[in-house]
């Protein structure tokens, strides 16, 4: 199982919305609107990268009101 944190900057005013609609995606563990750089911070795990990388792409990049995101793969050393 692979799992990232992937960091989202949103239109201004749009960073609910969009965390509420990521947070239904499958495979989203977790999704926040937060403070800072970024408007939204999301938790996602997927069962391989590349699965990992078309939950993003094909998902998450395709919720209305992103303008950027930046994924974080997390790793165990």
């Amino acid at each position: 199982m692979v799992q990232a944190y992937i960091l989202i900057q949103t239109e201004v005013g749009k960073a609910s919305a969009v965390a509420g609609s990521i947070a239904k995606i499958p495979g989203v563990l977790q999704a926040e609107d937060v403070t800072g750089p970024y408007d939204v911070i999301v938790r996602a795990e997927a069962d391989t990268v590349d699965d990992l990388g078309r939950l993003v792409v094909a998902k998450v990049q395709q919720v209305e009101g992103i303008t950027r995101t930046l994924t974080c793969p997390v790793v165990h050393l």
